[in-house]
């Protein structure tokens, strides 16, 4: 998204008073009331395009109640409904109808239970799926003064049928009583400065929508007037903010204002299966004041402003010297180290399953902001106390101290106590848990399908799942049951034990994953297999398959890849000659399912039932074969936290110009693979090459152990 974003040259500059000549031609005034989107925009941007639309007496607004036109550093549909919904505008998208909606279409879709056929990628392991897109924290900052009343407005017009000094095209009008908003790139506003007059929106209009419900409006006095009431009535002194900059205070005394005004509701508005606004999951209260919240779901505020006991007061109460990552700003994880079970678990609990609910309702962006602020509280290497500890980690601020505060004086937070008792979510992460199942489909089985349990899909789509999903109904509470060390370590030893039958003993396993990460139980199994000889690597997974299930262990083979060894095991361009992306984690692979063929009582019961089923557990196991020339990518793109894994990506792009994953690392200028654990692979070890890979990276060598990013 930050590409798309950053192919959008900021010119903001060039919108300055001081460096554009006025056209006194262009007024603004009848515009309907403007709020500028703040994402991607750097406070002197920001500063220069507010200066600039009041140069041209633009009817500038903070009240989301009254806003209609938003401009701002947008480039997509999705990117601005979510800037919308973070606003807590309900909206849906206005579309021009070519001709009249016929009447028999327009009654409504039938309540019946339907099977719709349903793929999935929640197969795929999440080491493998490339995400090279950049931090996305959003940031909503309402400090300007309100604009004049602008509800009256008139309708301006583009010269595209000039006559005379009028213009008779509308911009911004509809055709009915309905309540529209518009996103604007602000490409718009300098090209309307340049023409001395209003232009077509034409390409620069990213989003036109219908607003179903507004936020109320509780700017009735100035933001100062504001402030200065909430400040007679809580002395600073006697409130935990005494140890917070000036900004947060008044974040966190709004956010108390608003609490005493939202009246106490239910979080989530229970399905109304039949009813199209029930296909996307509306309750979105997770989050910090500024993070998406449903205004139709909202939740009461959370209680963040408690006075607070001696123990947190004080501007004297001092706090560790951050480490040095923290004073430098470090923002990729895979620069420092993240051990497991650190001194803040009880809060990061919390705010994992905010980031669970944020997968959930397919947030995106708000999942990316949430993996990179839990990555780094986990990194911090102290028990928290104040909330200006966390505003000083990288990737976090005042909306995450918002949520600790919260913690610390009641010891919980609204937001996850609202997704653990609401009951859709149950069911969605019911669904989310099946094994091939990930987060759509499992917003499909409920709000689509009208599924509430494993029983419904089974009754009315088991034949429209695909294989793995049905294996992973069917062992939906084996699958489950997390996998002890010494039964990883079991497993393992019977793979090398049939993998070395097949070549000889140079053959390596080496079992990554949480395993590899300290863990002691698991919920898969994954290992990378590596042999020396390039050719001993070709076609090694096909016949271990073979043989494991010939000999019982392996009783399902959900997916078999050969698509290595097909090509010769060489590492793929970055890009294919004609330019198109080709894909690159394309290591030879099987995922099965594992089972102990030997139980203690096995022959006794099958003298007595020759059909006697084995009760030993059903496993997840995933075998990897990896050339011995990029077997330390592998190791290393296996081993790592989901958050560390993305940062290692970025990282190769931002600082090298690489693309990384575990097949190897290609130049994203020439295209060629760069060998860095060179042409024949590293003389060593498996781990011996994947600390060549971070020397190679200009990384210093993470242990395996402190890469717990979750």
């Amino acid at each position: 998204m930050d590409d798309q974003v950053s192919s959008q040259t900021m010119r903001v500059g060039s919108l300055s008073p001081t460096s554009t000549i006025s056209q006194p031609g262009l007024d603004l005034s009848g515009l309907p009331p403007i709020a500028i989107f703040t994402a991607h925009l750097k406070d002197e941007e920001e500063r220069t395009l507010k200066k600039t639309l009041r140069q041209y007496d633009a009817p500038l607004t903070t009240d989301i109640s009254r806003a209609k036109i938003f401009i701002g550093k947008v480039g997509t549909k999705r990117r601005a409904e979510f800037e919308l919904r973070s606003r807590k505008l309900v909206v849906e998208e206005a579309l021009a109808l070519k001709r009249p909606a016929s009447p028999v279409k327009a009654k409504g879709h039938s309540s019946k239970r339907r099977k719709v056929g349903v793929t999935s990628a929640r197969s795929i392991p999440a080491d493998e799926r490339d995400s090279t897109t950049e931090d996305e924290v959003v940031e909503d900052s309402e400090t300007e003064d309100e604009a004049p009343n602008a509800k009256h407005y008139t309708p301006l017009s583009s010269p595209s049928n000039f006559d005379g000094g009028v213009y008779n095209t509308p911009i911004f009008e509809t055709s009915s009583n309905d309540d529209v908003v518009w996103v604007v790139k602000f490409d718009w506003v300098e090209a309307c400065i340049s023409a001395g007059h209003l232009l077509p929106l034409s390409e620069n209009l990213v989003y036109k929508g219908k607003v179903l419900e507004r936020p109320k409006s509780l700017n009735t006095k100035s933001i100062k007037a504001v402030f200065s009431a909430v400040a007679k009535k809580v002395p600073v002194s006697k409130t935990l903010l005494a140890t917070r900059p000036p900004l947060v205070q008044d974040i966190l005394d709004r956010a108390k204002s608003d609490a005493r005004t939202i009246s106490k509701k239910p979080t989530y508005e229970p399905a109304r299966f039949g009813n199209h606004a029930s296909r996307r999951f509306q309750g979105m209260a997770f989050a910090p004041s500024s993070q998406p919240v449903s205004p139709s779901h909202a939740s009461q505020a959370a209680h963040l402003l408690q006075q607070t006991t001696s123990e947190y007061d004080g501007e004297d109460s001092d706090f560790p010297q951050p480490p040095d990552w923290v004073k430098k700003g470090v923002k990729y994880s895979c620069q420092r180290f993240t051990p497991g079970n650190g001194p803040n678990e009880d809060f990061l609990d919390q705010l994992k399953k905010i980031r669970t609910a944020r997968t959930l309702i397919d947030d995106d962006i708000g999942v990316c902001a949430y993996s990179t602020i839990i990555a780094s509280i986990a990194a911090y290497p102290y028990k928290l106390s104040l909330p200006r500890e966390i505003a000083q980690l990288p990737g976090c601020d005042e909306k995450t101290a918002v949520l600790f505060v919260e913690w610390m004086n009641t010891g919980k937070i609204k937001a996850v106590e609202d997704y653990e008792s609401d009951e859709a979510m149950k069911v969605l992460r019911s669904f989310y848990d099946i094994w091939g199942v990930g987060a759509k489909t499992a917003r499909h089985f409920y709000y689509n399908n009208q599924w509430t349990e494993l029983d419904d899909i089974i009754e009315y789509g088991w034949n429209d799942l695909d294989r793995v999903q049905q294996i992973g109904v069917k062992y939906y509470d084996e699958f489950l049951v997390t996998i002890p060390r010494a039964e990883v370590e079991q497993i393992a030893s019977v793979v090398r034990e049939h993998a070395v039958q097949l070549r000889d003993e140079r053959v390596t396993v080496t079992i990554v994953g949480g395993y590899r990460r300290g863990k002691t139980e698991s919920g898969d199994v994954d290992m990378i297999v590596s042999h020396p000889d390039l050719e001993s690597t070709a076609g090694l997974v096909r016949e271990m398959v073979e043989s494991l299930e010939e000999a019982e262990w392996i009783t399902h083979t959900l997916t078999m890849s050969l698509k290595n060894t097909n090509r010769g095991q060489h590492a793929l361009p970055f890009r294919s000659a004609n330019g198109a992306a080709a894909g690159f984690d394309t290591l030879d692979k099987a995922l099965v399912v594992w089972q102990d063929p030997a139980w203690p009582t096995r022959e006794q019961d099958m003298a007595e039932n020759p059909k006697a089923k084995n009760p030993a557990t059903h496993r997840r196991v995933d075998i990897i074969i990896a050339p011995w020339r990029s077997v330390g990518c592998a190791v290393l793109g296996w081993s790592g936290g989901t958050t560390f894994q993305r940062d290692l990506r970025r990282y190769a792009k931002a600082i090298k110009g690489w693309k990384f994953d575990s097949s190897g690392i290609r130049s994203r200028s020439t295209g060629k693979a760069i060998m860095i654990e060179g042409p024949n692979g590293v003389d060593g070890t498996p781990e011996d090459a994947e600390k060549a890979v971070f020397e190679g990276l200009g990384l210093e060598y993470v242990p395996p152990e402190h890469r717990v990013t979750y």
